[in-house]
């Protein structure tokens, strides 16, 4: 009965679900990993997202190595929960006392820099590969400013963001097509054969010495 009840009246029921599942497989896999963490669930915001703020002794751990386990854990999370309410689309996010905006910051500041190395010299720059999340957060804030373009490059779930002048020509093709295809020829060496082979590597070497300036500044961010 409860079940058919919960099919019909599905919206509150399936928080409650969702909360239920994140409580207790969390709590499972903090008692296994014997780390000292407590943790907080809060109901879904108006995203739908369920918030989930760790907090104890071994925190540092969590944030360690630009929060892999924070990430790990909220990765591992979200399968448990796609697996249990296969019929709900029930997002999450895992944050550790103000980690995640930490990060954004972290992100905006390296941009600002890489900016301003683009518009400085009217070449392209390089942002280190990130997962859409973050992208999302460098894309946007590059938005606000008219004077420069952003654009994700590569394959996979981590791709590069390139970061160019708005006035400047795209070698490689005109459009979005032909500018990943040029960068592609840069980034994946197997798929150099595709394109203009003289204008892929005029590019590549024209590239090589800005790409050297934004790895610099991101070993020093």
């Amino acid at each position: 009965m409860a079940g058919f009840l919960s099919k019909i009246f599905g919206g509150g029921k399936k928080k409650s679900e969702a909360i239920a599942v994140i409580e207790e497989t969390l709590q499972g896999v903090i008692e296994k990993s014997n780390l000292e963490l407590s943790f907080d669930v809060k109901d879904a915001d108006d995203d739908g997202v369920y918030q989930v703020e760790i907090f104890g002794s071994d925190e540092d751990l969590i944030k360690d190595r630009e929060g892999q386990l924070l990430d790990a854990f909220q990765l591992y999370m979200t399968r448990v929960l796609q697996h249990q309410l296969p019929e709900e689309r029930v997002n999450i996010e895992f944050d550790c006392n103000g980690f995640r905006e930490e990060i954004n910051q972290e992100l905006i500041d390296l941009a600002e820099k890489l900016k301003d190395i683009a518009l400085t010299k009217k070449k392209s720059v390089y942002f280190r590969a990130l997962p859409p999340k973050e992208r999302k957060v460098v894309h946007q804030y590059l938005a606000d400013d008219e004077r420069v373009k952003s654009r994700s490059i590569g394959e996979g779930l981590y791709k590069k963001i390139k970061i160019f002048p708005a006035d400047m020509k795209q070698s490689g093709g005109n459009g979005g097509g032909g500018g990943r295809r040029g960068n592609r020829g840069r980034n994946n060496r197997r798929d150099r054969n595709n394109g203009d082979r003289n204008g892929n590597r005029q590019h590549q070497n024209s590239s090589k010495n800005v790409d050297s300036e934004s790895s610099a500044e991101t070993v020093q961010a």
